[in-house]
């Protein structure tokens, strides 16, 4: 497909309700606080977790593909206070193989630094986007989701559609 439409998406305040369809935002709380409805809801039986820390360095806020994983929630965190971007669409049925974003429902959100982001198991997501020019993170997943649980759909030739996040 040659002709791209590029969609601005502006970055809207993540808040526990705005996102409740891709997972939840884990707020910090009062230690030792029973679980309960503000907490994450995690699905990592399917393999052996994993904690990890990845350095990441700014990047265009261009959307171009999307990526889910069917077999895991995952939650990201920044280090250090720095506020991020993620681009999200709705897992749908996660256990669909050969499922496909809509690309009329890809929003885009601002987390807060002192906030983490629990995706539910195949929420399309995008990011984490930065505005700093470098930023470490803390991911959980299992330990070879970037193996055999990445499935990646490119926008821009599926659909002819590209995003461009406005912060």
């Amino acid at each position: 497909m040659s002709d791209i439409r590029t969609i601005p998406l502006i970055a809207r305040r993540a808040t526990p309700e705005a996102m409740a369809p891709y997972g939840a935002l884990v707020e910090p709380g009062i230690d030792g606080t029973p679980f309960g409805e503000v907490d994450a809801r995690l699905e990592l039986a399917r393999g052996t977790p994993r904690l990890y820390i990845m350095k990441l360095h700014r990047k265009p806020l261009h959307v171009t593909a999307i990526t889910r994983h069917a077999a895991v929630t995952q939650c990201l965190a920044a280090m250090g206070g720095a506020e991020w971007l993620i681009a999200l669409a709705p897992p749908g049925n996660p256990d669909l193989p050969g499922a496909e974003p809509d690309p009329e429902r890809v929003e885009a959100f601002r987390i807060p630094g002192d906030r983490a982001v629990a995706l539910h198991r195949g929420t399309w997501h995008a990011g984490p986007y930065l505005l700093d020019p470098t930023v470490d993170f803390l991911n959980l997943e299992l330990s070879d989701t970037n193996l055999v649980d990445h499935h990646t759909v490119r926008l821009d030739r599926r659909f002819g559609v590209a995003f461009e996040i406005i912060p």
